[in-house]
C-alpha cells in the first residue's frame, strides 16, 4: 500500500485538500509535487522542519527570480537553471532526491529515492563556487587532519580515553568510536556511514530506513556517504539555512569558544563584542551585499573571514569566500608554534626534517616547502587589512598588526621554552617521548607541555588579533604561559630527584 502513497498524496494536495498554507506561503511560486509529496507526511510527523524551511529564503524564491538579482546581489554562483529546477522553489525533494547514484545512504521511501545526508555536492547544484571555495579550507578536512595525524589522534585518544588506576599509576585506554565522535570529531566532523538498514516504527507503521554511523553529524570537515568532506549545515543550520544565523558570532561558538579556540570568548569581550552586544538588534544580517556602516556598524567573525563587503557607496571593500583562510596569513591556533598557513587544506601531507607531520620542526622553523609563501601572505594579509581599513585609519591598522606580530614572535618563543624542557625529560630519562615510540601527552609534564602552546599561546594570539586584552594577560594568557613554564621547570627537578632517589644516581632511564 505504501507504494501507492506519493500518488494519494499528490491527489489531495492537487484537489486542495492539505497544505493550503504552504501553497499560499509560497507567493506563486510553484512547489514540485515531490516537495508537496514530502511536506503532506511531514507538516505532522516533523513540523518542527517544515515550519523552519518556511520561514528560509529556499521556500519563497525560485532560481530563475534568484538570477534575476544584479551579480552583488546573488546568493547563488550558476548562471542558468539546473535540469527538473525551472520555476520551482527549493524544498525537501531538490535537496534530498538529488544525485540518488552518489549517496549511499539512498533508500526507498514511500516511493522516492531519498537520502538522509545532503551534502555539499548537492548544495553544489546552485553553489558551486561556495563549494569549490570550501573545498580549499581547512575545515573541509578537519576529520582526515585530526584522525589521520597521527600525533594529532594521540592527543585525541589522551582526551578522550577512560582512565583507570592500578594501585600504581594511571592508564588512559583506547577511547570508544561513540565518545570520539561525541567529542573532538563533533566539531571536526564525523565519517558517516551507511551500516545497513533498520525497521522503525513510526506513525505511519513500520518504515525501513537506512543505520547511520557517525550519526548525527554536523562537523565542519564530516566524511559523507557519497564521498564528500563538509558540512554546510555547520554554519547555514537546517532547514531554513539562513545567512543571518551563519553571520551571527553564535554560530561560531559552537566549535570556537573553548581554551583551545578561545575566538568567541575574547570577541565578547572586545571593543566589536562590544559595540555588536550593544546594538546588534539594529543591523541588518540578512543583506546581500552588506554594506559596511549602514547595515552594521563593527565586524562579527563572518565580516572578517567570509562576506562579502561594500562601502555605501557600492564599491566593493572585501569579496565574499567560503575559504576561510582566505584572508589570514598565519595561523593561530591548533599548532604547536604559529606558522604561515598550509598551502593544502589536507595538512596530514605536511612533514618537517624530522619526519614529523607538523608545519615546523619542535624547535618551531618551518616546514616552508608545504606553507604559503611571503609573497601569498602578503596578499592574504592585505585582504584583512583592507577590512579593517574601512573603519580604521592606516597608522591604527599598522600599529595592530605590528602588535600581532609581535604576539606570534613571543608565544613561539614560549612554546620553544616549554619544548625545552620537554625535550629535556625525554633526554634524560624521565619521560617517555617519540623515541620509545610512545604517546607525547600521556605524562604530566608532557600535559603541561600541551597546555602552553594548546590553551596559553593560542589565547594570547586571539587577545592580540581581536583585542580582547585581558585573555592575554590573566585569563589564560601570558601569566599562564610563564607560570606553566615554570611548573614545567619545578616537575623536571622532581622527576631527577625521585629517578635520583630510585635509582641511587642521576642518570639516563630506561623506563
Amino acid at each position: 500500500m505504501k507504494r501507492y502513497l506519493k500518488h494519494i498524496i499528490k491527489a489531495l494536495v492537487l484537489s486542495g485538500m492539505i497544505l493550503n498554507g504552504t501553497c499560499s506561503m509560497a507567493a506563486g511560486a510553484k512547489i514540485s509535487d515531490a516537495t508537496q509529496a514530502c511536506l503532506g507526511c511531514h507538516e505532522s510527523v516533523t513540523p518542527g522542519i517544515v515550519a523552519d524551511w518556511k520561514s528560509g529564503r529556499h521556500s519563497k524564491t525560485t532560481i530563475e527570480d534568484a538570477l534575476k538579482k544584479p551579480a552583488l546581489e546573488r546568493r547563488i554562483s550558476i548562471d542558468k537553471v539546473p535540469q527538473g529546477m525551472s520555476g520551482i522553489v527549493i524544498g525537501c525533494a531538490e535537496c534530498h532526491m538529488i544525485n540518488p547514484a552518489a549517496h549511499k545512504d539512498t533508500f526507498e521511501h514511500n516511493g522516492f529515492k531519498v537520502h538522509v545526508v545532503v551534502t555539499p555536492a548537492d548544495c553544489a547544484e546552485c553553489h558551486p563556487v561556495e563549494r569549490d571555495e570550501y573545498s580549499k579550507n581547512i575545515m573541509s578536512r578537519a576529520y582526515g587532519n585530526l584522525v589521520n595525524n597521527p600525533l594529532y589522534h594521540s592527543l585525541m585518544d589522551s582526551v578522550n580515553g577512560v582512565a583507570t588506576f592500578d594501585g600504581k599509576k594511571a592508564v588512559i585506554g583506547k577511547p570508544g568510536q561513540i565518545t570520539q565522535d561525541d567529542s573532538c570529531l563533533y566539531c571536526h566532523g564525523t565519517k558517516v556511514e551507511v551500516k545497513g538498514m533498520k525497521t522503525i516504527n513510526t506513525s505511519m507503521g513500520e518504515m525501513k530506513f537506512p543505520e547511520l554511523s557517525g550519526w548525527p553529524s554536523v562537523g565542519v570537515g564530516r566524511i559523507n556517504p557519497d564521498g564528500t568532506n563538509g558540512s554546510c549545515t555547520s554554519c547555514h543550520p537546517r532547514h531554513a539555512f539562513s545567512i543571518e544565523v551563519a553571520r551571527k558570532p553564535a554560530t561560531c561558538s559552537e566549535c570556537h569558544k573553548g581554551p583551545d579556540v578561545p575566538a568567541y570568548k575574547v570577541y565578547s569581550v572586545s571593543k566589536h563584542g562590544n559595540i555588536y552586544a550593544a546594538a546588534e538588534s539594529k543591523w541588518n544580517f540578512d543583506a546581500v551585499p552588506w554594506k559596511i556602516g549602514e547595515d552594521f556598524t563593527a565586524p562579527t567573525c563572518a565580516t572578517c573571514h567570509i562576506s562579502l563587503l561594500v562601502s555605501k557607496g557600492g564599491e566593493v571593500v572585501a569579496k565574499r569566500t567560503h575559504q576561510m583562510s582566505d584572508r589570514l596569513p598565519y595561523r593561530l591556533f591548533g599548532l604547536i608554534y604559529s606558522a604561515a598557513q598550509p598551502k593544502s587544506p589536507d595538512t596530514t601531507i605536511i612533514r618537517n626534517k624530522a619526519g614529523l607531520p607538523l608545519p615546523t620542526e619542535l624547535t618551531g622553523e618551518p616546514a616552508a616547502a608545504f606553507l604559503i609563501d611571503a609573497r601569498e601572505l602578503a596578499a592574504r594579509k592585505a585582504k584583512m587589512e583592507a577590512v579593517c581599513l574601512a573603519c580604521h585609519a592606516q597608522q591604527w591598522v599598522d600599529g595592530h598588526f605590528a602588535r600581532l606580530d609581535e604576539s606570534i614572535k613571543t608565544t613561539n618563543e614560549m612554546t620553544l621554552a616549554a619544548t625545552k624542557i620537554l625535550l629535556a625529560a625525554w633526554d634524560r630519562g624521565l619521560a617517555m617521548g617519540l623515541a620509545q615510540h610512545d604517546s607525547i601527552f600521556n605524562e604530566a609534564i608532557e600535559k603541561m607541555w600541551a597546555e602552553e602552546w594548546l590553551f596559553y599561546a593560542n589565547s594570547t594570539r586571539f587577545a592580540t588579533a581581536m583585542g580582547g586584552a585581558d585573555y592575554g594577560v590573566f585569563a589564560d594568557g601570558r601569566w599562564a604561559m610563564s607560570r606553566n613554564i615554570q611548573k614545567m621547570s619545578d616537575w623536571l627537578k622532581f622527576l631527577a630527584a625521585a629517578h635520583k632517589d630510585l635509582h641511587g644516581k642521576a642518570g639516563k632511564n630506561k623506563h
